[in-house]
C-alpha cells in the first residue's frame, strides 16, 4: 500500500495507535505529542491484561509498547502477537528504561519496528514514529511547494523566493508556516501556535511569537506592516489566507 498527497494527511489523522504504558506521566505526554501532530485516534493501556483486550477489539496501525509493565512484559507480548498472527503486519516501537544492547537486541529480534530508551526527547520520538509509518506503508511525501502572493514557499528546502531574492527560514518560521499552511483560511490561535514552537511549555511567549509573525511577514510579505496574507485576527489568533 502506498499512501500519498491528501491521503497522507487522512492517514495521520486517522490511524489508530495503541500507547501500552504504565507512567501516567509518559502516557500523558506521549498522548498530547501525538495528538498536536494530527494523530486523532490514540487509545492507552497501562498493563498486558488492558492491551489484549484493546488489541483484540480494534485494528491498529502502531503499537507503542512499555517493556515493563506490572503484569509482564512487552517482549512477551509481542512474541504472543506473533506467535496468534505470523504475518501481522503493524509496526510495533518499544518504550524502555532498559538501554542494555541485550535488551535492545531482543527487542528487535522480536520483529519490532524500532527500539527507544528512556527519557527520550519528544521530537526524536516523534520522528522515529514518522520514519517507521513511512517505512511500513510506504508513505510518500510530495514536496511542497505554495504560493503566498508574490513570494513562493519550497518547504523541503526551507527557503522563501521573492522579488529580492531567496530567504531561509529558521527553524520556528518554519514550523509557524506550516501550522499556517496546515490550517489555511483558517483561524489559528495563539495558544496552537505557541503550543506548536514550544511544546514543552508555551506559557508567557506571548512577545516571543509576535515576533515570529513579525519576522515571517517581512520574507513573504510585500509590505509587512499592511500585511494581505498573514492577516491577524483580533482577539482570536492569526490566519494564513492564500
Amino acid at each position: 500500500m502506498e499512501i500519498e498527497g491528501n491521503e497522507l494527511i487522512m492517514f495521520v489523522m486517522e490511524s489508530n495507535i495503541l500507547l501500552v504504558d504504565d507512567e501516567e506521566i509518559l502516557i500523558v505526554m506521549v498522548s498530547e505529542l501525538l495528538q498536536k501532530a494530527g494523530y486523532r485516534n490514540i487509545d492507552r493501556a497501562t498493563n498486558i491484561a488492558q492491551a489484549e483486550k484493546l488489541f483484540e477489539e480494534k485494528k491498529y496501525q502502531l503499537v507503542l509498547l512499555d517493556v515493563m509493565l506490572p503484569d509482564g512484559d512487552g517482549f512477551s507480548l509481542l512474541e504472543k502477537w506473533r506467535k496468534e498472527d505470523p504475518e501481522m503486519e503493524i509496526p510495533v516501537i518499544f518504550l524502555s528504561a532498559r538501554d542494555e544492547d541485550q535488551a535492545r537486541l531482543k527487542g528487535l529480534g522480536l520483529g519490532a519496528d524500532d527500539y527507544i530508551t528512556k527519557p527520550f526527547l519528544t521530537e526524536e520520538l516523534l520522528l522515529r514514529i514518522q520514519a517507521v509509518l513511512r517505512r511500513t506503508y510506504r508513505i510518500k511525501e510530495e514536496n511542497m511547494v505554495i504560493k503566498i502572493g508574490e513570494a513562493t514557499v519550497d518547504f523541503d528546502e526551507g527557503i522563501v523566493k521573492n522579488q529580492t531574492g531567496s530567504q531561509e527560514l529558521t527553524a520556528k518560521e518554519f514550523l509557524l508556516l506550516r501550522k499556517l499552511c496546515d490550517n489555511r483560511g483558517k483561524i489559528v490561535s495563539m495558544n496552537a501556535l505557541m503550543d506548536t514552537l514550544w511544546p514543552d511549555g508555551s506559557f508567557g511567549y506571548e512577545n516571543s511569537l509576535m515576533v515570529h509573525i513579525r519576522r515571517l511577514r517581512e520574507k513573504i510579505e510585500q509590505d509587512p506592516s499592511n500585511p494581505e496574507y498573514l492577516v491577524t485576527i483580533r482577539g482570536l489568533g492569526y490566519k494564513l489566507k492564500l
